[in-house]
């Protein structure tokens, strides 16, 4: 940790400055710069990526300081206003320390995403925290340069007996960082368990989605378990039975479960048994379209239909392809919700903006000859924030509608 007194400049900290008029977004707030708004002279492209500099305006004032990677678009990323605060540990730690004691206040139980990158002031971090073991994804090279300092904050503030490093992202290829899984403290070769309200869940936190279980889904699954009380449900890409097994403890009388991966089923079913609700829940692997298709000809329908797939849209070029996807499974899941029933869509592509979603699901519902009525139009749970100028990290979008 620096000596420094905060507001005394310091010489070993490099100095970045914007190009002319390109200041006032981020005065106002924005914590981003962009590569065509900053100067990049020689000595900027001369940093290595993910290098804490000062961003200053073209007049020398400087705007704050932050990770600096001259071979991305987002060329700079905010940690402090503060031009001259150090980017150490002590600073790291008491992010940190805001973001645990918001989490506590939030939920009574230590399951939840305990950092959302810039939303809690450390941009590129993602940590979920399953008890005991926390999950890590270092996305920029910002903040794989602070990766000693930041387990060590950690260790201060929590110690916890295992750390994994979810560092296999798509995101890190952009900024120019290898894919890889490592486990940086314990071990960590048997799924983690975790509970969410009176059920337990198994999520492989080295070699499933993202880390392992989607914490952000948390408010709907609650939500959309009290519409499935009393009859049946349907639930694709279930994953490892988060929403399925929510609406069995909830009072649903049979729900079904389909995901094309064997790894995520074999942990939904178990924790279907040790939740004592096996006799309630049948899990079959099956491509989901394919399965939506098979059972749209069939008979049978759903009381409650839920369809919560992985992203569609990974990319701007996925865009058309993707929305039109979400058209598909919309049309495909209605056509099996009985009269009178419900149905929840839900996207995770950061890339479809909200109203393009819903114009997509309202005409998914119409080719499939159903009128109804959107409930509720929801994003993520409160452990997943939105910082106030990035709107466009509101990735998760979700209806839950009634259809005639």
């Amino acid at each position: 940790m620096s000596n420094l007194p905060v507001d005394v400049p310091r010489a070993d900290v490099p100095h970045v400055f914007l190009q002319s008029g390109h200041d006032r977004r981020i005065a106002e707030g924005h914590p981003w710069a962009y590569s065509n708004e900053i100067r990049m002279d020689a000595s900027a492209k001369a940093l290595a990526p993910g290098t804490i500099v000062v961003l200053h305006r073209t007049d020398g004032k400087p705007l704050g300081v932050g990770s600096f990677n001259p071979h991305t678009l987002i060329a700079f990323r905010l940690f402090n206003r503060n031009a001259y605060r150090p980017i150490d540990e002590a600073f790291l730690q008491a992010r940190l320390a805001r973001a645990l004691a918001l989490r506590e206040r939030l939920f009574g139980q230590p399951f939840y995403r305990l950092v959302h990158a810039e939303a809690d002031g450390l941009p590129g971090l993602i940590c979920d925290r399953f008890g005991d073991v926390l999950v890590l994804q270092l996305n920029t090279a910002g903040m794989q340069a602070l990766a000693q300092p930041l387990l060590s904050a950690l260790e201060h503030l929590l110690a916890p007996p295992t750390v994994v490093l979810r560092n296999d992202s798509a995101a890190r290829a952009i900024e120019g960082l290898v894919a890889e899984v490592l486990v940086a403290k314990g071990k960590a070769e048997e799924p983690v368990e975790l509970q969410e309200g009176p059920l337990k869940f198994f999520a492989d936190v080295c070699a499933g989605q993202k880390t392992g279980w989607f914490y952000d889904q948390r408010d709907s699954r609650r939500f959309v378990a009290r519409l499935a009380a009393g009859g049946t449900m349907l639930d694709v890409y279930c994953h490892t039975g988060g929403f399925a097994l929510a609406a069995a403890q909830e009072g649903a009388t049979q729900v079904d479960g389909v995901d094309s991966s064997d790894a995520a089923l074999a942990l939904a079913h178990r924790a279907a048994l040790v939740n004592g609700l096996a006799a309630r829940v049948q899990f079959h692997r099956a491509d989901v379209f394919e399965e939506l298709q098979r059972l749209a000809v069939g008979s049978r329908r759903w009381r409650t239909v839920v369809a919560d797939p992985p992203a569609f849209v990974k990319s701007r070029k996925d865009l058309g392809s993707g929305l039109r996807g979400y058209r598909k499974l919309t049309r495909l899941a209605a056509s099996v919700v009985e009269p009178g029933g419900f149905l929840f869509v839900a996207s995770c592509s950061h890339n479809v903006e909200a109203a393009a979603f819903r114009s997509e699901v309202v005409r998914g519902i119409a080719a499939a000859g159903r009128s109804g009525r959107i409930l509720r139009d929801a994003g993520a749970a409160a452990d997943h924030p939105i910082h106030t100028h990035l709107p466009e990290s509101a990735y998760l979008k979700s209806l839950t509608l009634q259809l005639d």
